[in-house]
């Protein structure tokens, strides 16, 4: 159950950098201008000299889209909120500074580590004795490997309790996402046909036109893999996957998700494909090689576009592969879980046109919606089979995924935050990957910047 204790300090460190500007503080702004984070107190902290009066320029330049959104009572607690916060400046290399700062912080208080991933670690590692309460809030990858993120999970472990850790995924704030458990659990159409019985193959595809956007630093270090697999699409695939839970409790759902990610599996070999795109146009717009942008040490391998064939060895799934896949440059959006179901037992015989397209389900996260194609008899001819689609849209939340997550972090609910055990799971199903990927036992691809991939993947065929 969440804390009825609402966050009233919410200390970002790294508040100066990009995330803090791009994503947080917006997410942070609907929140704030729909009434739900009355009296916070919002304190930036970066290695910047800034003034008070900076940090509240870039919240009220952050807070601008919102402000234009809400009524007056909102706009009023917009207003509130920025005159509220103000800016601290934190050298992290001193753990003595940063604890006694936090320690002068009225609570209930909520830090927010928005910094690179090794430097998140090491200020975990400088942390001590926080006032009772603290919440601490991560941002992926929760390390760089199952090692690493048990070492981190372990520091954790000593400062707060599991439940006051919050490592944000905010694809599990994106409300398409949630609304798989809605469509699943829902329907009497879907539930009992959702298994190895009836499903043929589950995709999950976040494909998208954006290069490399001047995030080589990160990116470089990371790839597809672990930019999306790792850090999201896993947990995509595994509420695709679970079984029916008693409750929409956090304990409920994040157990069946841990225990559907305990059983997948990729093998490295026969499972896994990797491509780097080469210079091309996109949507008209010339775009060069990855391997020459800026940033980029082309001799790390780093991949653009990714996908592995998970199996999960129970009794609901054993023998149906769950394709995810992830790439840049791609001449098209893509972002959509995509089900196909088993052809029919007998089909019976005088039935032309599209007899061989079996019916699939597509969850598009980008429009929201649903489109259930199934085949249908023409109108020429009544035995001549053609496509058609059964399209509606899903719910949008009024706040984005950030503030959705922000939002269960101030009430203290974790429901959208990934659980210990759950971040080591997702690190242990790509490891192998990873170190195959590493010694090269996987070749590299290429492919144009502007296509859809290398044209031998399945995955890259245009009626997809």
């Amino acid at each position: 159950m969440p804390d009825p204790e609402h966050v009233r300090t919410l200390l970002i460190l790294g508040g100066t950098g990009d995330l803090s500007g791009r994503l947080l503080l917006p997410g942070l702004a609907r929140v704030v201008g729909q009434g739900r984070a009355p009296g916070i107190t919002v304190i930036g902290s970066g290695s910047r000299d800034w003034t008070r009066e900076q940090w509240q320029d870039r919240m009220r330049s952050s807070f601008d889209s919102a402000y234009e959104a809400a009524d007056s009572a909102g706009r009023e607690q917009l207003r509130e909120t920025v005159d509220r916060s103000r800016y601290l400046r934190l050298d992290l290399s001193s753990g003595t500074e940063v604890n006694e700062r936090i320690r002068e912080l009225p609570g209930p208080l909520a830090v927010y580590l928005a910094l690179p991933p090794a430097l998140t670690a090491q200020t975990v590692d400088r942390l001590r004795d926080l006032p009772p309460g603290t919440r601490l809030v991560l941002e992926k990858p929760f390390g760089s490997d199952r090692d690493s993120a048990v070492a981190l999970n372990q520091a954790l472990s000593r400062l707060v309790p599991e439940a006051d850790v919050f490592r944000v995924d905010h694809f599990l704030g994106m409300t398409t996402v949630m609304d798989i458990l809605g469509l699943r659990f829902t329907n009497r159409l879907l539930e009992p046909a959702w298994n190895n019985l009836h499903i043929e193959k589950v995709e999950v595809v976040f494909d998208e036109q954006l290069g490399l956007e001047g995030r080589a630093k990160y990116y470089d270090n990371a790839g597809a893999l672990k930019d999306m697999i790792q850090s999201h699409l896993l947990h995509v695939m595994a509420f695709m996957a679970i079984g029916v839970p008693a409750t929409l409790g956090e304990r409920d759902l994040r157990d069946l998700v841990a225990a559907t990610l305990r059983a997948a599996t990729i093998d490295p070999a026969t499972g896994s494909r990797r491509a780097r795109y080469t210079a091309g146009a996109v949507d008209g717009e010339e775009l060069q090689a990855y391997a020459d942008s800026p940033g980029v040490d082309p001799s790390r391998g780093t991949e653009t576009l990714a996908e592995v064939v998970v199996h999960i060895s129970n009794d609901r799934w054993a023998g149906v592969p769950f394709i995810l896949r992830s790439g840049k440059a791609m001449d098209r959006t893509r972002k959509e879980v995509l089900v196909t179901f088993r052809p029919v037992s007998h089909l019976p015989a005088g039935f032309t046109g599209v007899t061989d397209l079996p019916s699939r389900l597509r969850i598009s996260f980008g429009p929201a919606e649903i489109e259930l194609e199934l085949n249908v008899n023409g109108p020429e001819n009544v035995f001549r089979l053609e496509r058609t689609g059964l399209t509606g849209p899903t719910h949008m939340s009024h706040l984005t995924p950030y503030g959705e997550v922000i939002e269960s972090v101030l009430d203290g609910d974790p429901l959208l935050s990934v659980r210990a055990d759950i971040a080591e799971e997702c690190w242990r199903i790509v490891d192998p990957v990873v170190r195959a990927w590493a010694a090269d036992e996987v070749p590299l691809e290429e492919y144009r910047a502007g296509t859809q991939g290398p044209p031998g993947w399945d995955t890259s065929r245009a009626d997809l």
